[in-house]
């Protein structure tokens, strides 16, 4: 029923510039794609969203797809500046029309107010700007690398942020044009992990930024039932389905290995048992055997700059990862803890990428005369003994465009059949940001890889070609006999009873050890000094 008395077209501006849901759900209408024009009635997630806007400065929204989110902000907008002056409200989108399409909301809106809820006349209306006499304006634009720098916002809204290019460029600028008080919603659905939207929203999870966080999953729709589940997932891939309906941050991106692989890895996570060298960054989950046979693969870099140099102590025997280091060294001092690590675990295969940075810790490890290093050449692999006299030989592994894919699709295999226990958080978050960019599997801006390349390299080791000299083929048969996913068992694997004898070469030498040394009457004197004489060279 339409209100003709002044005075109670009075009471109601006063009740809808007090109450913005009133406003929204009284007054507002929106044009429903099947339906038409209808009367905006709220559900109660809307509601909450708008109390959100009101009590938090910064709001950050996490949604599924279909729950109308960008119309209840563009209603939220519209009261905000026909209800006040002088606020300026920008909202920034992916590309052109969809900034046209929220400021055709905001239009559709206004258009339908009764004449004397029209508070203040337009002075300016265009398809990207709505402006008021009243100093307020709604305007709309695409995103820019100078998007919004020069405003200065009462609100600013960013749609889709997870799909903004150089998201974190941008807000960096956009940032300080809320420095005088500004309030901000940002809104996406999910599109994997490690980018700014994604910083952002877990920060604000974790309590540790200005934001409060909103998760919307499809669910919380009352008319998206699980009949109307099954019916969009046969439309969409799980990628899309994780995306769109569930607000998983993992799973809509296109990461390098499945969401499947990935909840496998994140499961398998434990706390290390040790953590040894200088920088406490070498992490260790099973000491030396003497029974089994490792390998160490590293990747290598300068020490100083974003990347890091990585390396994994790889258990043949047992299939699962003994040791992993990842910090800040130089090359040649990463040498020395590559010599010292392959060393205690019983000589292991140490084989270090030899691109760029990793020819010094080649060469490094080559002086130190470390006895078993992984050669190449350009007609045969070796897995060999150290020989200083076959310069023809190259030490380490060359990682190109043609071997990059080879390591990658072994790791992604090896990790696909389960045949490798993997126990770091910190490989696990590489792997989280390990994505396809077109064609090319590679860590998201900003991310590291190491741990992932180093892995690959050991995994690729797995499969070296037995048909080039004995030895090789010898490790490789052992290797690939303790990879197979047939013949293993977790449960039941060789040389993980009593008779296995485990040493900690990494504690402090015991001075009660050294006493003992050449007093070997008491049997058990003679068992240490036995301990004393393997593990003398560490003393």
């Amino acid at each position: 029923m339409a209100i003709t008395n002044k005075q109670n077209q009075v009471k109601e501006i006063i009740k809808c510039g007090k109450d913005p849901i009133y406003f929204i759900n009284r007054y507002c209408k929106i044009q429903h794609p099947t339906q038409g024009l209808l009367r905006f009635d709220t559900f109660d997630y809307q509601d909450d969203c708008i109390d959100a806007f009101i009590n938090n400065r910064f709001n950050i929204v996490l949604k599924g797809r279909q729950l109308g989110i960008s119309t209840i902000t563009a209603a939220y907008a519209t009261w905000l500046a026909l209800f006040h002056r002088d606020k300026q409200v920008l909202i920034i989108a992916t590309k052109r029309p969809t900034a046209v399409n929220f400021i055709k909301k905001v239009k559709a809106i206004i258009s339908h107010l009764p004449a004397w809820l029209k508070l203040s006349p337009t002075v300016t209306n265009n398809t990207q700007m709505i402006e008021f006499a009243s100093g307020s304006s709604i305007k709309a634009i695409p995103t820019s690398d100078d998007a919004g720098r020069s405003e200065a916002l009462s609100l600013l809204i960013v749609d889709e942020a997870a799909f903004i290019k150089n998201f974190d460029e941008l807000w960096a600028g956009l940032y300080s044009t809320l420095s005088e008080g500004g309030n901000c919603i940002i809104i996406s659905t999910p599109n994997g992990v490690g980018g700014q939207y994604h910083k952002l929203y877990t920060d604000a999870e974790l309590g540790i930024n200005d934001f409060n966080p909103i998760r919307l999953p499809w669910y919380v729709h009352p008319h998206h039932d699980e009949a109307w589940f099954q019916k969009e997932c046969k439309q969409l891939s799980k990628r899309k389905i994780a995306q769109e309906l569930m607000c998983d941050f993992v799973a809509s991106g296109d990461t390098f290995l499945s969401q499947e692989d990935l909840d496998w890895i994140g499961h398998l996570i434990k706390e290390p048992i040790d953590r040894w060298a200088q920088d406490k960054n070498l992490w260790i989950w099973s000491y030396p055997i003497k029974e089994h046979r490792y390998i160490i693969a590293a990747d290598v870099a300068r020490g100083d700059g974003k990347d890091f140099s990585a390396f994994h102590v790889i258990d043949t025997t047992t299939c699962e990862i003994a040791a992993e280091y990842k910090g800040k060294l130089p090359p040649d001092r990463l040498a020395d803890l590559l010599n010292d690590t392959g060393r205690k675990y019983y000589n292991a295969l140490v084989c270090p990428e030899n691109n760029s940075f990793g020819y010094a810790t080649c060469m490094k490890l080559q002086e130190l005369a470390y006895p078993k290093l992984y050669y190449q050449n350009s007609k045969a692999v070796y897995l060999t003994d150290y020989v200083p006299q076959q310069t023809s030989q190259t030490a380490g592994f060359n990682t190109n465009g043609r071997t990059r894919v080879q390591i990658l699709s072994k790791l992604e295999e090896i990790v696909r059949n389960k045949q490798v226990r993997i126990y770091s958080s910190r490989f696990y978050d590489e792997l989280k940001t390990f994505i396809w960019q077109g064609a090319r599997p590679q860590a998201s801006k900003d991310r590291n890889d190491d741990l992932v390349i180093s892995l690959a390299i050991g995994m690729w080791l797995f499969d070296a070609s037995s048909g080039y000299s004995k030895y090789t083929e010898t490790l490789s048969a052992g290797m690939l006999a303790g990879m197979g996913v047939n013949s293993r068992n977790f449960d039941d694997i060789p040389g993980t009873g009593k008779e296995a004898k485990t040493v900690n070469p990494f504690a402090p030498p015991d001075e009660t050890l050294r006493r003992t040394k050449g007093q070997g009457t008491n049997p058990a004197d003679v068992s240490l000094q036995g301990d004393y004489d393997l593990y003398s060279w560490l003393l």
